[in-house]
């Protein structure tokens, strides 16, 4: 019997892992890097001089993650399966670690361990927010592994702590390597940060403690801190360009829906069924002063971040409340399976009802997967760029204002296999010193926008009249150029001759006179491109 358990489990956690590796991976060469992504690959390409020189003068985030993410491409190349490869696997390793985690909470508790190990890893391998992340070339996968390791550490600790009354070095040590790689991951990492700390003194600190585990508990703090003084020096060199030119506007509206990304799903029914796994969680905990400091530990781990960001988007500047946030699913889900098997583990024939409120957020989660694979990508540039491909000619440029619109664009391109001459407007990024006139209208120092003189004497210039077509992407026009300056002084002499338009992708055909009549592959009215259906 114990060896057909032994299998069984040992099927049901490949039939696990498998389906956590297909939601991650399917489908997702499929779709191109979107902005964000074009900026993380484009900076990793430019080598360690420019990552630790020139992106702290334009980025918020550290350079830590796009450090890693040159490290991976130099082992597994920079293709969009290279790239999105470093994501995937933070997202299957996060998996493991969140297992263990659980297996550590259950003996804090006394309680059987399988259960809950069973049910953070059917949460986490089919949780909207870590699938989704996974497939993203951005540090959110990293710093979700980080996070799930910053608490398995920590709760290895603290396990071993209340067994022996003293701080165990390699847990903590593990757990301190993770806090400073946390502060590091992203602008918003000192959140996450805070948060660990104060769950380590909830699990951690305890009367009893001999001197030297006082002295490594706020030593290792203490170093955790002190190697992250660069990177808040360029957070607080950064902060004042964001706060003062950021587009983003910070709403309450929907606000409720948004949050439930983060710690379940957006459907009423899913939100009922993690709200009764929590409530389960809760009370798991609430029975014993182990489980009392765990408690404490995961609602800090779950809650602070977020609040905090909220407190920021209010009192200083708007934050992407989703996308930084999506690491607090992490001790989230862990609540979840804690109340599942908690709830597994009471005596009476109702504990045999403790699976359902776990399958139905499962299903609830899948469904969601499903909505979103049938939606368009993020920036959807492979139509957009086959409907060019179609138009282009010899001598044409693509003139990208502003010119981070040429990074997700040429990275497409080359996906696809096109040759295209690209020219950002006013130079490739970061322009850092625009010249007269030039400003940061959305917090980012690597992209200006020009005044009207300037763009009309680029319009002007010799080169640019030498070009047949001149086709303007347009990313983000209405942010960059309100009054379509670059547009008028562009169609001044020149006959619009196609239009693609797949929100925010604005491409236009802009052809001199001589050569604006269409061959037969041009339509003969204005066109628009449709995006590919997936």
């Amino acid at each position: 019997m114990t060896r057909i358990r032994n299998h069984a489990i040992a099927l049901a956690a490949i039939l696990i892992f498998a389906a956590a590796a297909w939601f991650r991976i399917a489908g997702t060469l499929a779709e191109p890097l979107w902005l964000d992504e074009a900026y993380s690959a484009y900076a990793a390409n430019k080598g360690f001089d420019f990552l630790w020189q020139i992106v702290p003068r334009y980025e918020t985030h550290p350079p830590f993650y796009y450090s890693l993410l040159r490290l991976w491409t130099l082992g597994f190349g920079d293709s969009l399966a290279g790239l999105r490869a470093l994501g995937m696997v933070c997202g299957m390793l996060t998996l493991p670690v969140m297992a263990l985690a659980a297996r550590e909470a259950a003996r804090m508790l006394r309680l059987p361990a399988l259960p809950i190990m069973a049910a953070s890893l059917v949460l986490a391998a089919l949780s909207p927010a870590l699938v989704e992340m996974a497939r993203e070339v951005r540090p959110y996968p990293v710093l979700i592994l980080v996070y799930a390791m910053a608490l398995l550490a920590l709760l290895r600790a603290a396990r071993i702590t209340g067994e022996t009354g003293a701080i165990p070095p390699r847990p903590f040590a593990l757990y301190i390597a993770s806090l400073a790689c946390t502060f590091w991951l992203h602008s918003l990492g000192v959140l996450y940060a805070a948060s660990l700390g104060l769950a380590a003194l909830a699990l951690i600190a305890r009367r009893g403690l001999a001197r030297n585990d006082w002295l490594r508990f706020f030593g290792g703090h203490a170093l955790a801190g002190l190697l992250y003084l660069p990177g808040l020096l360029i957070l607080i060199d950064q902060a004042p360009t964001w706060v003062q030119s950021t587009w983003l506007r910070f709403s309450f509206t929907g606000l409720e829906w948004r949050l439930a990304e983060l710690y379940g799903v957006r459907t009423i029914t899913g939100m009922i069924a993690a709200g009764v796994l929590a409530l389960f969680g809760l009370w798991t905990l609430a029975w014993s002063g182990p489980g009392r400091r765990l408690g404490l530990a995961l609602l800090a781990t779950s809650l602070i971040p977020v609040i905090a960001s909220i407190t920021v988007s209010l009192l200083v500047a708007p934050v992407f409340i989703v996308r930084t946030m999506t690491a607090v699913a992490v001790p989230t889900l862990l609540l979840f399976a804690i109340g599942a098997g908690g709830f597994l583990a009471t005596r009476g024939w109702w504990r045999w009802l403790a699976p359902l409120p776990l399958i139905v957020l499962a299903w609830q989660m899948v469904t969601i997967d499903r909505q979103r694979r049938a939606g368009p990508p993020m920036q959807d540039w492979y139509p957009a760029l086959r409907w060019l491909d179609e138009r282009y000619r010899p001598g044409d440029i693509v003139w990208a204002y502003p010119n981070e619109g040429a990074l997700p664009f040429d990275y497409a391109a080359r996906d696809l296999g096109m040759i295209v001459a690209t020219r950002p407007i006013p130079t490739a990024v970061p322009t850092l010193n625009g010249g007269p006139g030039a400003w940061n209208p959305t917090g980012s120092r690597g992209v200006v926008s020009l005044p009207a003189e300037r763009l009309k004497a680029l319009a002007d210039a010799p080169d640019a009249q030498r070009v047949p077509t001149i086709w303007l992407l347009r990313l983000g026009a209405n942010a960059y150029d309100k009054g379509d300056h670059l547009l008028r002084a562009l169609e001044f002499g020149r006959v619009r001759v196609a239009d693609c338009e797949t929100y925010p992708i604005d491409i236009i055909g802009l052809a001199r006179p001589d050569v604006a009549s269409p061959p037969p592959s041009f339509p003969a009215k204005r066109a628009r491109c449709i995006p590919s259906k997936p």
